[in-house]
């Protein structure tokens, strides 16, 4: 895991060494083992690098072809980088180092644009084509590396982090206020290529690119979900276990220590229970137990879970301890880290997690993001199901759907079964033009009635159309997948982790067990009372059954509402109550406050909103200041 940051000049115009370094020196926590600045006339390209496979100087980079026509800096794994060493050898080609980033480099050489359908891994990577004058670059196929673009009339750029295309003095840190209006109004975030910086923007997943020295672009997409095939397996449970198995032990790779994130939920047991057996199987060259790191907070107990699979694999566990003003304390730090707002404090303990385990000598994480958008790991899934069979007139399998799950969850059969009808009825009536303004038109009123903000915020929200799921769970998922919430939780992960000098892996966002899982039929993912239905089948007798046949989610909660409430209520209302808010132009201060005193009285929860004010505020401060050392 690494940080990269390309600049290049258009018309000729040559990029300056001090500039690159500056992006790279931005970058230094992606990469505090090594660096290098290579510059070509109008191609600049930098890079920090975060030692995982090939420790020595051989994995340096920018690497240059042994011909010297080709440059490459790359963040991320290409993670069946042994097989593809491989098959390149046997096609002639001959390699200096161990790790993957040589590999990748031939993998170009031999197979041009091609080669991207070969990588399984997560990446982000610019290639220098000398010869043609031409860059090519790619992000992979679920965004878990990220890569930044920026354009103006002089200089193309391409970072890692956003701090970097700002820390070069080629692009202006101005606020994107259609992206803040969106955010403040709706909560949403991560869901477009846009950011929260005018003229910056997110390379899409899945997608390739060149452009050339004269400033011509081409994009494509290499990947979709529209695109995979129906799955074929006779036992879709083992031919499951089989791919997970084999994503974890591919993840495992590693010339430094591997640990792993533990919730005691379904996904990272999973993960965990997968490193142990892989551990087991490479008997004699470990020496030391499997780490799990994990965090609870008193008012979420999974003490009994964790217990079970600690038993299983012999993992050592170490765990989080720490406070709500301890996590406040480290908002402003991992603000700058992230560049962008989050969705609740739960990022911030995900960022000591990980700081755990860089104190502990890990390098690398193994986690669960990805398993629920993919395999239907939300509890509005099992509406998201009972809506499709409606629609498909399967009336008698959705009420049994409704009453198996209600039977296990508790609730009203009846009354899910209506909201359910509902939402079908919702979805025809939105396919008539007149009650699609209606919607939208209401949708937009509301939003100008919040109190909390003026007209001046309101102005800058475009009313995109953002119609109603579909009525199937696919399409569902899909939503998750591509708009959200998964792009900003793997946005979340990845500055986490490198913030602190680890990578996080993620096993459940191998494109084979997605491809595969994504051709299964509904039921496979949702059935009964039981989410990732799939999942669960293949762990029989693979992890503990007391987390197998778990019902309740948890994750790493936090009690964001007691805190705003009465540890944090203070730092939040001297944010609210600043002179700064008053003056922003955009708020109602008295309505905020007004709201803050509500919820500490207990009569509403309003946690998320007022931390997204907070952390706008903080983070707008953030932009003032120099990229490079605001942290």
């Amino acid at each position: 895991m690494c940080g990269i940051a390309v600049a290049i000049g258009l018309k000729g115009r040559p990029i300056e060494r001090g500039a690159v370094e500056r992006m790279a020196k931005s970058l230094f926590h992606r990469g505090p083992d090594d660096g290098g600045v290579y510059l070509d006339g109008s191609v600049g390209m930098g890079f920090r690098r975060l030692s995982i496979l090939d420790l020595s100087d051989a994995g340096h980079q920018p690497m240059v072809s042994e011909d010297g026509q080709y440059v490459l800096v790359f963040n991320g794994e290409i993670f069946n980088y042994v097989e593809l060493r491989s098959e390149l050898r046997q096609l002639g080609y001959q390699f200096r180092s161990s790790g993957d980033s040589e590999v990748l480099l031939a993998a170009y050489r031999q197979w041009g644009r091609e080669c991207l359908s070969k990588l399984n891994g997560m990446w982000a990577f610019v290639i220098y084509d000398r010869r043609h004058r031409r860059l090519f670059g790619s992000r992979d196929r679920f965004g878990v590396k990220p890569l930044y673009y920026s354009r103006n009339t002089e200089v193309i750029q391409f970072a890692s982090e956003i701090k970097a295309l700002r820390a070069s003095g080629y692009r202006e840190g101005e606020l994107n206020w259609r992206t803040a209006a969106r955010f403040l109004l709706e909560g949403r975030l991560d869901s477009q290529v846009e950011t929260f910086y005018e003229g910056i923007q997110q390379i899409s997943p899945g997608s390739g690119f060149e452009v050339t020295l004269d400033g011509a672009w081409h994009q494509w997409s290499f990947w979709a979900l529209d695109a995979l095939p129906p799955a074929v397996s006779d036992n879709p449970a083992e031919t499951f276990a089989d791919l997970f198995e084999d994503s974890v032990r591919i993840r495992m790779r590693s010339d430094v220590p591997v640990g792993v994130c533990l919730s005691g939920g379904l996904d990272s047991t999973a993960i965990i229970c997968a490193a142990a057996r892989q551990r087991g199987d490479r008997a004699g060259e470990e020496t030391e137990s499997l780490q799990a790191f994990c965090y609870m907070a008193k008012e979420f107990d999974e003490s009994k879970y964790i217990a079970d699979t600690l038993t299983q694999t012999g993992a050592q566990l170490r765990q989080l301890e720490t406070s709500p003003a301890e996590l406040w304390n480290d908002l402003r730090k991992l603000l700058w880290f992230q560049d962008e707002p989050m969705h609740t404090m739960t990022a911030v303990v995900g960022y000591q997690l990980m700081r755990l385990a860089a104190s502990q000598g890990i390098r690398v994480v193994l986690n669960g993001q990805g398993a629920d958008e993919t395999i239907g790991g939300y509890s509005s899934y099992f509406q998201d199901y009972w809506v499709a069979l409606i629609r498909q007139g399967r009336m008698r399998e959705a009420w049994q759907a409704v009453t198996a799950y209600t039977t296990v969850h508790g609730g009203n059969s009846r009354v899910r079964f209506t909201d359910a009808a509902s939402r079908c009825l919702s979805w025809e009536m939105y396919r008539i033009d007149a009650y699609r303004q209606w919607a939208q038109a209401r949708r937009q009123a509301r939003l100008r009635r919040n109190p909390w903000f003026s007209t001046d915020l309101t102005k800058h929200f475009i009313n995109e159309e953002i119609p109603p799921t579909s009525g199937t769970l696919s399409n569902s998922l899909k939503q998750s997948v591509v708009s959200a919430p998964l792009p900003l939780y793997l946005r979340i992960e990845d500055r986490n982790s490198m913030a602190n000098s680890v990578e996080a892996r993620l096993p459940f966002l191998d494109y084979r067990l997605v491809s595969f899982v994504w051709g299964l039929s509904d039921n496979w993912k949702v059935r009964g009372p039981w989410n990732k239905y799939v999942l669960r089948e293949g762990m029989r007798g693979r992890i503990p059954e007391s987390v197998r046949g778990r019902v309740d989610k948890m994750g790493f909660p936090t009690a964001s509402k007691k805190w705003f409430a009465h540890d944090l209520y203070e730092p939040l209302r001297d944010i609210l109550g600043s002179r700064t808010v008053r003056e922003r132009g955009i708020y109602n201060a008295g309505a905020l406050l007004t709201d803050l005193d509500r919820h500490r009285r207990g009569e509403v929860d309003l946690a998320n909103r007022l931390f997204h004010v907070a952390e706008f505020e903080i983070l707008s401060d953030l932009v003032r200041q120099d990229p490079v050392s605001a942290s």
